[in-house]
């Protein structure tokens, strides 16, 4: 955990990895020491291969299968307590059973099912009734994303997630921040059945309710591509983390986080935050804190929460605090998806320990990305250095562009630039950077 800011001093440019690790494992264990022998041994034939990068539209096809609708009252709780599971639908002879989602092996495909290990023992509810609730204990289980699965007679099948944080701040020193927020904004249900999906992506509304089931049977939008990769690669190379939903950063303030976290990865799509999120991020990287982005067009969007209802209010740019201040990179186009490309690697000075053991230098080509992009900007911090950049992306000849800096203070900051860096997590090259920066930043 991270008791004091970190000096500039310690940040001189390394060049040798072998003592980049050795340095970082002391205080870490021997996870990520693990893990980066198994990068260099053959890897498994994983089926995570960016397949079909998702996103071409902000709304994946509505699944039209049977399903159970419920959702939780809260993003996140504690281990030990009570959670209240919500019934927006009526059904009987239901089974609930809960999972955590951990390192199965193979890409999850269907984008209305998820995956997990079984946890406490199932609960057979006789019916349920729309408004309805459901308590639920929860164990003394890892901190991880959870949901439960609800079943029902005629092939009924339903999900809803939630965050299990740690039962104390810091548990592990590095935490992975689950964009619970944005995937509510891009949940276009129709909670009120008058034929409009109830978010501002449906053009004619700026708010959206936090408690309520997702489209596709319950499964947070893009979950399959953004998310699950990382989150099952996180397990499979045993690195232990906490997991945090936005919940936590709305109601923790930097200095706390500083004290608990050395390092916060960021792994989805973290477009909407509110000034209290951003404040404590900022504030957490001003005392030293590390940061990952390995997705694009975050800390985009301004918004304000009451009585569980977002409403997105501005541009935090327009407001005199553009995100690639804090990030390093902003974003700056989409296009559904339409054009697509590899990273091609830079010559850079941090690039020697991010690409070493990668088997690749200035001018390689690796992974995919696309859908939306990255760029630095003036707002930038004048040491960001561009470590690879998927050249003219979208044919008007700018890049999306993956960045590092650091600060007077030490804090070190990773930004892939495009979506996604998690979704690839599984390919070989990119699983030894992914390593080589969780090595680097997760030092005390």
């Amino acid at each position: 955990m991270k008791a004091t800011p970190h000096t500039a001093l310690h940040l001189i440019a390394r060049c040798l990895f072998t003592a980049l690790t050795v340095i970082a494992l002391a205080g870490l264990g021997t996870s990520l020491e693990r893990a980066v022998r198994a990068s260099q041994a053959p890897t498994p034939a994983f089926d995570d291969v960016d397949g079909d990068l998702d996103g071409r539209d902000m709304r994946e096809p509505a699944s039209h299968r049977p399903t159970v609708e419920a959702a939780f009252a809260a993003q996140s709780y504690r281990p030990g307590s009570v959670a209240r599971l919500i019934s927006f639908d009526s059904a009987r002879r239901v089974t609930i059973q809960l999972y955590r989602v951990t390192g199965m092996y193979g890409r999850l495909t269907a984008r209305d099912r998820m995956r997990g290990t079984a946890v406490g023992a199932p609960l057979h509810v006789a019916s349920l009734t729309d408004g309805g609730s459901v308590s639920i204990r929860l164990g003394d289980w890892p901190s991880a994303l959870y949901y439960a699965e609800l079943t029902a007679p005629g092939g009924r099948v339903g999900y809803a997630p939630f965050v299990l944080a740690p039962k104390r701040l810091g548990t592990h020193g590095i935490a992975v921040v689950l964009p619970t927020e944005t995937w509510q904004a891009y949940n276009f249900r129709d909670d009120d059945h008058n034929g409009t999906s109830d978010t501002w992506y449906a053009g004619v509304i700026h708010t959206a309710r936090l408690v309520r089931p997702f489209e596709n049977r319950g499964v947070p939008p893009h979950y399959r591509y953004y998310d699950e990769p990382f989150l099952r690669w996180l397990a499979v190379h045993k690195i232990g983390v906490d997991v945090l939903s936005n919940a936590e950063l709305n109601t923790v303030s930097g200095e706390r986080l500083a004290r608990a976290y050395d390092l916060l990865i960021f792994e989805g799509h973290h477009e909407y935050v509110t000034s209290e999120e951003y404040d404590a991020v900022v504030r957490y990287r001003d005392l030293g804190g590390n940061l990952m982005f390995l997705s694009a067009n975050n800390f985009f969007w301004k918004i304000t929460i009451r009585n569980d209802v977002m409403t997105r209010v501005v541009r935090w740019r327009d407001i005199g605090r553009p995100e690639a201040a804090l990030i390093g990179v902003q974003y700056y186009a989409n296009d559904l998806g339409e054009h697509r490309n590899g990273w091609t690697v830079r010559s850079s000075q941090a690039g020697r320990w991010i690409f070493a053991g990668t088997g690749m230098e200035a001018g390689s080509l690796f992974s995919s990305g696309g859908i939306e992009a990255d760029e630095v900007q003036a707002a930038s911090p004048r040491n960001v250095q561009v470590l690879a950049e998927i050249r003219n992306l979208f044919g008007d000849g700018r890049d999306a562009q993956m960045t590092y800096y650091t600060t007077p203070q030490g804090a070190k900051v990773f930004a892939a630039g495009a979506f996604s860096l998690a979704c690839s997590v599984f390919q070989p090259p990119v699983t030894r950077l992914m390593l080589n920066v969780l090595t680097v930043l997760s030092e005390p």
